[in-house]
């Protein structure tokens, strides 16, 4: 059975950075692509960043790109999420998910993805 389990949030100032990472348990993560999504209270889940499964590839939503990074590490079985220039709209419950299919492909659909993990809680203040 897949699990992701995700560490690393918390409380930031407006500006700074900080990295969240996504734990794969039960598998090896090289055979997954992996994505990070976020959802804020009262709003819709939305995609950030997509790895390919060798971390070749990967793709960004146009309101991290630039600031976050996507990042992985088969031989840990860790994804990692790096995010600069926090602002106080990047203020969310922070997933990470894993899916398998035949071809890499830039999705950050919710649907493409099978596993997910608990979330943790990232907060920006000014």
């Amino acid at each position: 059975q897949v699990q992701l389990t995700e560490s690393g949030g918390g409380s930031v100032q407006a500006g700074g950075s900080l990295r969240v990472s996504c734990a794969l348990s039960g598998d090896t993560a090289s055979r997954y692509y992996m994505a990070w999504f976020r959802q804020a209270p009262g709003k819709e889940r939305e995609g950030l960043a997509a790895i390919s499964t060798g971390g070749g590839g990967t793709h960004y939503a146009d309101s991290v790109e630039g600031r976050f990074t996507i990042s992985r590490d088969n031989a840990k079985n860790t994804v990692f999420l790096e995010m600069n220039s926090l602002k106080l709209e990047d203020t969310a419950m922070y997933y990470c998910a894993a899916g398998v299919w035949p071809r890499w492909r830039q999705t950050l659909s919710s649907y493409d993805y099978t596993y997910w993990g608990q979330g943790t809680q990232v907060t920006v203040s000014s």
